[in-house]
């Protein structure tokens, strides 16, 4: 992550996971137990800035902080509620098959990445790195799945062709459907989820508690009565890709967590994405500007962002205030997401 440019002299998915995949193919991956902070060098210091700083040298890690202790042992089986309508019984959990990047960052961080099969292409964390990839974008194939012999697959309802999804489950694989995680109340909900289905609920609800203790840590660095307007910009150069975020983006509720004003939705912009315009910005007026780092890169870095029309002349392009974050981190509403805020905080309130 990092800051581009001078400070101003004055003073941050079902619809975000389905039009990435729609219009990109596939974001980076990635994504925390008994309390405690991510990384133990964020108790360093107290301010947003320490914490950021902290923050930021755990992602540079690209790592996975499991929860303290040995590994939970799953007690099976279990039945569970499907988002597609099924009820599904886990048996055994020893051949654990993530078809998200998301999913899997919590699946390892429970303390059960030894028993990972494989892994999607938004599983970018280092612990992920040599498994084998048997999904991208959410286009799964049956053939890929069952030749890795899971004995439980956790999937969202963006995975498929459905066709695929029920050949695995005719094979006799247990297959979890997640509703996607598109704000910041939705990774308790997911990590609930997901635990309960692997058999280990009291690990869950540790890593709940870890991830809400971080995430209050960070919003007690908010500034008082600081409200920058940011506005989320998604791009993708080489396909004509450039929208800005509004209402349930994701982006909005991590904005809001790290003390900011979503500038889409104070725009009035009431769908999650909506192409950018020269009007759309004159009325966003974003103080700071936030992207996901390939994208930054996709319009030729700072320099390039600046010669689309209207994003010099926002407060945010003339002093050049533009934050970006590694894809898959930025909005992946998983066990790294604690950190994500603890940078916002710090990142989007500098002078």
């Amino acid at each position: 992550m990092r800051v581009s440019g001078r400070r101003p002299s004055g003073r941050r998915l079902a619809a975000l996971g389905l039009a990435l995949a729609l219009l990109t193919g596939a974001c980076g991956g990635s994504g925390t137990a008994t309390g405690g902070s991510t990384d133990p060098s964020a108790k360093s210091g107290n301010s947003a800035s320490a914490r950021a700083a902290a923050a930021e040298n755990q992602l540079a890690k690209n790592s996975i902080v499991p929860l303290d202790g040995e590994p939970p042992a799953p007690e099976l089986p279990v039945t569970v509620a499907s988002s597609d309508g099924s009820r599904v019984t886990v048996k055994d959990a020893s051949r654990i098959l993530p078809l998200n990047g998301g999913v899997a960052e919590i699946v390892f961080t429970l303390g059960l990445g030894d028993r990972v099969v494989g892994k999607d292409i938004t599983a970018t964390f280092a612990e992920a790195k040599n498994l084998p990839q048997v999904t991208k974008a959410h286009d799964v194939s049956a053939e890929s799945v069952l030749s890795l012999r899971p004995t439980v697959v956790l999937a969202d309802t963006d995975t498929g062709p459905k066709e695929a999804v029920q050949q695995i489950r005719d094979a006799g694989i247990p297959v979890v459907v997640l509703d996607p995680a598109t704000k910041l109340s939705d990774v308790t909900a997911r990590t609930t989820r997901i635990a309960e289905a692997l058999g280990v609920p009291e690990a869950g609800k540790a890593l709940n508690k870890r991830m809400s203790d971080d995430i209050a840590a960070a919003r007690a660095g908010v500034p008082e009565g600081s409200k920058p307007k940011v506005a989320f910009l998604y791009m993708r150069g080489s396909a004509a890709v450039y929208l800005i975020g509004g209402k349930g983006s994701g982006a909005d509720s991590l904005l809001d967590a790290a003390g900011a004003v979503d500038a889409g939705t104070a725009a009035a912009l009431d769908k999650p994405f909506t192409p950018i315009t020269t009007e759309a910005l004159a009325q966003a007026q974003p103080d700071v500007i936030l992207m996901m780092t390939k994208g930054l890169e996709s319009v030729g870095g700072l320099d390039g962002l600046l010669q689309i029309p209207g994003i010099a002349q926002t407060p945010a392009g003339m002093n050049r205030r533009i934050v970006d974050m590694e894809d898959g981190v930025l909005l992946g509403f998983g066990p790294r997401t604690p950190l994500v805020i603890d940078i916002l905080v710090d990142r989007v309130h500098r002078t």
